[in-house]
């Protein structure tokens, strides 16, 4: 697995969470450079507040996000709050849309790309639409997200037999991290990203919030009001807020009394 070079990306933590201050052609170039050049799998992780919890819970996943090359800012929450602590500019970078802006430079690029998750109707949908998009894409291979643990040694083999550049994990989160915490060592890919529910969004089966609602972070309300069972997983959001603000003040009274000395 790539470690991340902390040298060429700056980043802040949150609550010891790593994001990386980045926007969405600087992604897109990071990516393109580890797939010409890196000799071992770059994980492209994604970073919201849900996440910040699950992590607590999991130090294996901890290291993941250590080592990962790029602990994108998909969440609205993230962002507000890296803004508050550091006063920092960096706005959302979605990883449903780094996703698809991989797949649409993907015929110019000559990327070779293996989807897998989400169910099997969802999983063949998927691959119709983006040959349909993007005419000349290389979608090498694909499976859905049931395998059996046991089979996971022959799906291992088929991603790497398919000489996959990008791998795009589609298992929900924490799932999709604790399957690369497992197997990216032994892939043979140059990236691998997890994209969450993003396949079951283009094919239409859930759909993302209006532009309008994207673009002023509200995404996550759209959710919310759309499929009610998330709402017991955004109860940590107060838990979050105030967390963000207990650590903003004891930055601010360290800075005070440092200045102070």
């Amino acid at each position: 697995m790539k470690k991340k070079s902390e040298a060429s990306i700056e980043y802040r933590r949150v609550l010891g969470v790593p994001v990386d201050i980045i926007g969405m052609d600087e992604t897109l170039r990071i990516v393109d450079e580890a797939i010409r050049y890196s000799d071992s799998v770059s994980l492209v992780l994604t970073v919201n507040p849900e996440k910040v919890y699950v992590l607590r819970k999991s130090p294996v996943l901890q290291r993941l996000f250590e080592q990962a090359l790029l602990r994108i800012p998909d969440g609205i929450g993230m962002v507000l709050a890296t803004r508050f602590l550091f006063g920092t500019p960096i706005n959302r970078v979605p990883g449903a849309d780094v996703m698809q802006r991989l797949c649409a430079s993907a015929p110019e690029k000559g990327y070779r790309i293996y989807l897998y998750g989400a169910d099997e109707e969802v999983s063949k949908g998927v691959v119709d639409i983006l040959r349909e998009r993007h005419p000349g894409i290389q979608i090498v291979g694909r499976a859905n997200g049931y395998a059996a643990s046991d089979d996971m040694g022959d799906l291992v083999a088929e991603i790497n037999a398919a000489r996959a550049d990008i791998l795009f994990v589609a298992l929900g989160s924490p799932r999709q991290e604790e399957w690369m915490s497992r197997y990216a060592q032994v892939l043979n890919v140059k990236v691998c990203q997890g994209i969450g529910g993003t396949l079951d969004t283009i094919v239409g089966k859930t759909k993302r919030a209006p532009l309008f609602m994207q673009n002023i972070g509200l995404e996550w309300l759209y959710r919310l009001l759309t499929d009610p069972s998330r709402w017991r997983r955004q109860a940590i959001l107060p838990v979050f807020v105030f967390e963000v603000l207990k650590q903003g003040i004891i930055q601010r009274l360290w800075a005070k009394d440092k200045c102070g000395r």
